[in-house]
Order: structure tokens, then C-alpha cells, then sequence
């Protein structure tokens, strides 16, 4: 793009915009206030020939800054794409956030028109501040990593396989197949589900150590991986022998291990030689060939009792249910009738759990005659001398105790993330960072620190050598939207490693992972972003003569995009960076921005408002990802919103410098109200800590309010997710009562 700024302004009159608006007036704004040298109104912008209109304009080398004054930047986002790479595009929401959210009426009208200005001048001041992208476009490697070789890896590998892209497999035991292995019968997974399968695992092992793209490393380890997105480093372990290798992105599937049995002594795990897990019954059956034999003697068990949730929905133990243990157990309870039809199995549950058609599988239990379910709760386990269980149950259905004479008890034990250490459990691990944990003495004393050896992807990030999670020990990610993400940009969870699941589900999963490890590469190599902003080629530009080395970049960011010098002066990433400028708004020295989103800029569109002298007047601060939808659906359900509002969209409100509060206030702003995604433990934020981080920054606007002799009342932070929109409205009156009774801002008029 040319040096000289070309702003042309360009306004749609159709979807009521001419009726409720003054188009000329609007003009006057662009063309007087502005001096933009095009500015043109269309009576149907979005069509064919309002679109050549801005073309011919491109084209002709009249504009380079465009700004269209219309619908929604939400829609029509393909329409208004005038190649990015040199044209800056700026949409003004005059649609659903100025006309279709007043009512009508005369004097409803003059406070649209009033808005629209403003939004206007605000589009303009953003147009004229932004630079097209330069994005850091390269050869990267385009090699897919897969860590772990069950059925989620196994699958993942021949999903990028079959899709033309080089795979290296990395699994730590001697062969491939994981738990699917051991499996005797897996669940049914055709009409009408009532028959097991075969396991099919065999097959898929076939396929992968015969596929010429995929390279299997087996009995190998994760020695260390740096880099991000397009540039891993990958270096593995085999027996004390290393290599390595380039990667351009990485499918965790690492999968699961069983919940320790070992700590519920109480069901007489560890005790009793004929209680096993469900896992342990499944290699006994395996290895007698169908037959179910009592581990003690090896007879044949002629009466089974199955606990589900043996440790499970515990908060001492695992506080989630594994959501396959009742199918595991249905499916071991036809390995009892079959290895003899005289035998009984005996389901001992406190909510039975079968997903979608599995109900069809629960149902061909139900029908056995000797299979017997029970919603119940285990009191005590005794043994008799010749190893027989006399099982105490409070059978919940007929409101009476009963006891069961058993061969052997099968317990429910769960699934744990392969991520979770064992001497950890799930219930207490380290809220950055899961890793093996050893003490040592140092000249400060006793320490805890991670042993490398026993970690699995060992990343050589800033913010920690393993995945962040939540809670429990699953990578975390956004689970509505986003679901194979993790905050390890370029590095996809699948499987059971990401949440309990079966196989058939794990397959799926891996399909996706697969999937979004391809997308990353594809847009990496094209210099663009990660969910959720797909399309921005803009990245964090440091002015480093002014960075004073705080740190408060690299601690903050959510997605480890930086790394740092001995003396804390940052080091980019920027192939793992979201575009979300959490940075910009954590650096105090104002020395971050991107080419079309900075400090600056949103300082100079505050400015640009035209605040009344008389009157509450509020700013809202919005999140695009929840919030600013949310005002958009006001407008497409033609719910009033109070004129006296101006709304700023931000990538994030995690993105919030505090110079905005200041500048708002000094403008003779009362009140300034910000909109993000919940947080907590059930979050949504789309950039994870986003709103949390906004909220803990709010914690510090007191000292700045005191500074400006403000109440601390005038700045206030909603939690607001994009199906409550229908809240906005009372939100935003309440908040403006308040503002009210607190009184106008003194700055008013100055």
C-alpha cells in the first residue's frame, strides 16, 4: 500500500438506514470533520453493484483505507473483503446497533442519528490509525507429531496420513494398540447394538506400520520440544539412544491409565484376591479365552458382582464420572453369560450411563434374566474361607438391604488423564502444570521440583514443561467452541487424554485433532492466526528500546507466545500467538500493539466520541466474542438499547489498558461499563483468562480514580455469555441508574 492514506467512506441507506438516518448528515461528518476525500451512499451497499462502487475505487488508486458504514462487521465479512494484504477495511455497525435498536419516533430518530455520528467518526479515527498486515509467512515444516500409539493416535496418524502430510508416531511402550489391545470384545457399534464386536484395533495397527508417510518410534520418549507452530524442535529418547526431528504440529493421545485401586481398600481392593478391577477382568477374560475364571483358583465365577463408580463422583478420590464404566460393565456382564449360561452378573450402580444408541445395549441387558441391575450402594465386602464374597448391598429400588454370595467383585475404578501423575491424583495438582514432582535440597532448603524423565511432551515453554488444565488434569481447552485446542498453540488434545471416552468416540476425536493440526499448519504457513480470529495477519510488535523487562507480557499471556532473556526482556513466538492482545493490555509501558489494534488507536476512537455536556453518558468496553454478538442480537430482535451508550469492540477484554479509563474519564465520560465472557472454573473467555484478567486489572483502576478525585462505582465489569443477550438491556438501565444517582462527571464540558 502507498504511503498516503486514502480513507473513503462508503454508506448503505437499505435495511432502514435511509428512513431512520440523515445519509447527507452523515456524509458532513466524513467529508467536514474528516476532510475524507470519497465518501458515497448506496442504496443497497452489499449488492454487486455497491461492491464494483468500492472497487472501481481500489482499483482506480482513489482509496486504500476503506470504511463501510452498514451492517454488522459479523456478516458479510466475504462481501467486504477487499484483499487485506493492502487495503485496510473499517465497518461501522449502523444496522443492527444504531437503527434496528431504537425505536421510532421522532425523537428516537435524533438520538440514532446522534449515535451514528459517532459510530462513524469512530470507524473513521480506526481507518486511519490501522496498517495493513505484514505477515511472517515461511517454508514451515509441515510434519504432523502424533505422541501415543492407542486408538486416538493410531487413528490421528492415519487421518494426516491419508490427507498427504508426513506423520511421526511416538509411543512409549514396545508396541502399538494401547488398552484396545488388552480388549477381549469391544461394544457394539451396529444395529441394533446388542451384539460386541470383534476388536478392530489389529487393523488399524496394520495400516500404520504400513503406510509409507507414517514414521512409528515405539519404546521411545518425548526427550524436549521448543519452537511453536511450523518450527517444533523435537528431540526423543529410544533406549538412551536419541534423534531428532522438525514437526509443524503436534496430536496429543496419550490416553489414560486406570484410577489406583490400591486406595479403596475399603471395597477390599488389595484385600481380597476375587475383587479386580474392571480392567483386570477384561485381561483375565482375554487371557482364559472368554472364560471368566476366579483369579483365586481359577474355577469358573458363577456369580459376579459389578460396582460402578467404585472411586468415582468421589471427591476424594475422582470427582467425575468416566462415562464408559457402565457400558464396560454391561459388556463384562455378557462375558459372565456367555462363559456360562448358568451364571449370574450383578450390576451394583448409582446411575446408569449409556450415551446415545448404548441405551439399546443397556436395554439387551435388562432382557437377560441373568443379569440383575440395581440402583444401590455397597456396604461391606467379607470373605469366606474358600475365597467366595459376601457382597452387603442397600438396594436403593426396593428400599431394603440384601447380600449377594459372589465368585468375584469387578470395581469401576475410572479413567485418569495420562497427563496426571500418580503420587499426584487428580484432586492435587499444580494449576499451570502436571509433571512428576521429586524434593531436593537447595541453599533455600527443601524444595519440590519436576523430574524431565518422567514428563511427556517436555516443553522447553517459559510458562511450564507440560500442558495447562483445568481441573483434573485434562488439557485445557474450550469446551464448547474449541474442544481440541489447548493453550499450547499448535498442539491438539485427542482421546481420552482430553476426557473420558470409548474408543468409537476416541476415533472421532482423533479425526478432529488430526484435522485442526492440518488447519494450524495451513495457516501458519500463511502467516495467519489460530482460532478464533482465522483471518488476522497481524502480530504483536515490540518497541524494545522502551520494554523496562516487567515480565508482565510473559506471565499473562495465556498461550505461552513468549518466552524471555536471563533478564526478562521477551522473546516472540509469533507462530503461537491468538491475536488477542492480552499483552497490549497488560504492558504498562504502552509498548505492544498490533498494525490495526493498539493503545493508541483506541484512545484516538474514545476521543473521537462527541460527549454531550448534559446527561449520563456511558462507555461500554466490549469482547467480540461473546458480547458485541450479543448487541447484535438486540438489533436483529429489535430490542431497544439506551442511546446514550458508545460501544468499542476489543479482541478481548483481557486486552483492557487502564489509559483507556483515564481518557474516558478526562473526556467527561460518568461511566464506563465492560462486557466479557464469564470466567471461573466453568469459563468461556475464547482466549481462556481473558475476562479473569480484566477483572484482577479493575482491581487497580481505584488508584487511578483517586488520582481523578472518581468514584470507583463509575467503572464496572459484567460477565455476559452470548446466549444471555436478552439481559443486555436491563444491564445496561441498571448500570445507568446507578451512574445516575452517583452523579455527572465533573470532567463534563472540559
Amino acid at each position: 500500500m502507498a504511503d498516503e492514506k486514502k480513507i473513503g467512506v462508503y454508506i448503505c441507506s437499505d435495511c432502514g438506514i435511509g428512513e431512520t438516518l440523515d445519509v447527507e448528515e452523515l456524509e458532513k461528518v466524513a467529508t467536514s470533520e474528516f476532510k475524507v476525500p470519497v465518501c458515497k451512499k448506496h442504496p443497497f451497499l452489499c449488492s454487486r453493484e455497491g461492491v464494483q462502487v468500492i472497487k472501481d475505487d481500489i482499483n482506480n488508486g482513489e482509496v486504500n483505507k476503506i470504511v463501510v458504514a452498514a451492517c454488522s462487521p459479523r456478516v458479510h465479512a466475504d462481501v467486504f473483503d477487499f484483499d487485506p494484504l493492502k487495503n485496510v477495511v473499517e465497518r461501522v455497525n449502523l444496522r443492527e446497533q444504531v437503527v434496528w435498536s431504537q425505536p421510532s419516533g421522532e425523537e428516537a430518530k435524533e438520538a440514532a442519528r446522534m449515535m451514528a455520528a459517532d459510530y462513524l467518526r469512530m470507524g473513521i479515527t480506526r481507518a486511519d490509525k490501522a496498517e495493513v498486515p505484514e505477515p511472517k509467512i515461511a517454508d514451515l515444516n509441515r510434519t504432523v507429531l502424533v505422541v501415543g500409539g492407542g486408538v486416538s493416535g493410531l487413528t490421528a496418524a492415519l487421518e494426516a496420513s491419508q490427507t498427504g502430510y508426513k506423520t511421526v508416531l511416538v509411543e512409549k511402550s514396545p508396541e502399538l494398540g494401547g488398552w484396545a489391545k488388552k480388549m477381549y470384545r469391544v461394544f457394539p457399534s451396529k444395529p441394533p447394538f446388542a451384539e460386541l464386536d470383534q476388536p478392530a484395533i489389529g487393523a488399524k495397527i496394520e495400516a500404520v506400520t504400513n503406510d509409507r508417510n507414517i514414521t512409528v518410534h515405539t519404546g521411545t520418549t518425548i526427550a524436549s520440544i521448543e519452537g511453536g507452530p511450523g518450527e517444533y524442535k523435537v528431540a526423543i529418547d529410544r533406549n538412551g539412544a536419541g534423534e531428532t526431528f522438525d514437526a509443524g504440529s503436534i496430536v496429543l493421545a496419550t490416553g489414560w491409565r486406570p484410577y489406583e485401586a490400591g486406595k479403596l481398600d475399603h471395597l477390599g481392593y488389595g484385600k481380597f484376591k476375587n475383587v479386580v478391577t474392571n480392567l483386570e477382568m477384561e485381561e483375565l477374560v482375554t487371557k482364559g479365552g472368554g472364560r471368566v475364571a476366579r483369579p483365586s483358583d481359577g474355577k469358573t465365577a458363577k456369580n459376579v458382582v459389578f460396582m460402578q463408580c467404585a472411586g468415582q463422583r468421589d471427591k476424594d478420590h475422582v470427582p467425575y464420572c468416566s462415562t464408559v464404566c457402565c457400558n464396560v460393565s454391561l459388556k463384562q456382564a455378557q462375558y459372565v453369560r456367555e462363559s456360562d449360561p448358568d451364571a449370574g452378573a450383578f450390576i451394583i450402580y448409582k446411575d446408569m450411563r449409556t450415551m446415545g444408541l448404548y441405551e439399546n445395549f443397556y436395554k439387551s441387558a435388562q432382557d437377560d434374566e441373568g443379569i440383575f441391575l440395581t440402583k444401590g450402594e455397597i456396604l461391606g465386602i467379607e470373605e469366606t474361607p474358600d475365597g467366595s464374597l459376601h457382597v452387603e448391598v442397600d438396594n436403593l429400588l426396593l428400599g431394603r438391604k440384601m447380600k449377594i454370595q459372589a465368585d468375584m467383585v469387578v470395581l469401576a475404578t475410572g479413567m485418569v488423564s495420562s497427563m496426571v501423575p500418580e503420587e499426584k491424583g487428580v484432586n492435587n495438582l499444580t494449576p499451570e502444570y502436571i509433571g512428576h514432582y521429586v524434593k531436593k535440597e537447595t541453599e533455600d532448603g527443601e524444595i519440590e521440583e519436576l523430574e524431565p524423565e518422567s514428563l511427556i511432551l517436555n516443553l522447553k515453554y517459559r510458562q511450564g514443561p507440560e500442558m495447562p488444565h483445568l481441573k483434573w488434569g485434562f488439557p485445557d481447552s474450550h469446551f464448547i467452541c474449541f474442544p481440541y485446542e489447548t493453550r499450547r498453540t499448535g498442539i491438539y488434545a485427542a482421546g481420552a487424554v482430553r476426557h473420558p471416552m470409548d474408543a468409537v468416540q476416541s476415533t472421532g476425536d482423533a479425526t478432529g485433532a488430526a484435522l485442526k493440526a492440518i488447519q494450524c499448519l495451513e495457516l501458519t504457513a500463511q502467516g495467519r492466526a489460530v482460532h478464533p480470529r482465522t483471518w488476522d495477519r497481524t502480530y504483536p510488535e515490540i518497541r524494545m528500546e522502551s520494554c523496562t523487562q516487567c515480565r508482565r507480557c510473559t506471565v499473562e499471556c495465556p498461550f505461552g507466545a513468549y518466552d524471555e532473556t536471563p533478564d526478562g526482556t521477551p522473546l516472540e513466538y509469533p507462530s503461537r500467538c491468538r491475536r488477542c492482545g492480552v499483552c497490549m493490555g497488560a504492558c504498562p509501558q504502552r509498548v505492544i500493539s498490533f498494525k490495526d489494534y493498539s493503545v493508541d488507536m483506541v484512545s484516538s476512537v474514545l476521543k473521537s466520541i462527541d460527549v454531550p455536556d448534559e446527561g449520563t453518558f456511558i462507555l461500554g468496553l466490549v469482547c467480540e466474542n461473546d458480547a458485541y454478538p450479543a448487541l447484535d442480537m438486540l438489533g436483529l430482535n429489535r430490542m431497544n438499547l439506551n442511546p446514550n451508550i458508545r460501544f468499542i469492540p476489543l479482541r478481548c477484554l483481557g486486552g483492557l489498558n487502564l489509559v483507556w479509563v483515564a481518557d474516558a474519564l478526562s473526556r467527561g465520560i460518568d461511566g464506563i461499563l465492560l462486557l466479557g465472557c464469564k470466567y471461573g472454573d466453568d469459563y468461556q473467555c475464547h482466549y481462556v483468562k481473558g475476562s479473569q484478567m480484566a477483572n484482577e486489572r479493575l482491581g487497580k483502576v481505584q488508584e487511578t480514580l483517586d488520582r481523578l478525585m472518581l468514584e470507583s462505582e463509575r467503572v464496572e465489569q459484567v460477565q455476559l455469555a452470548i446466549n444471555e443477550w436478552e439481559k443486555l438491556p436491563g444491564i445496561i438501565e441498571e448500570f445507568v441508574k446507578k451512574i445516575d444517582d452517583i452523579g455527572e462527571n465533573p470532567y463534563k464540558g472540559f
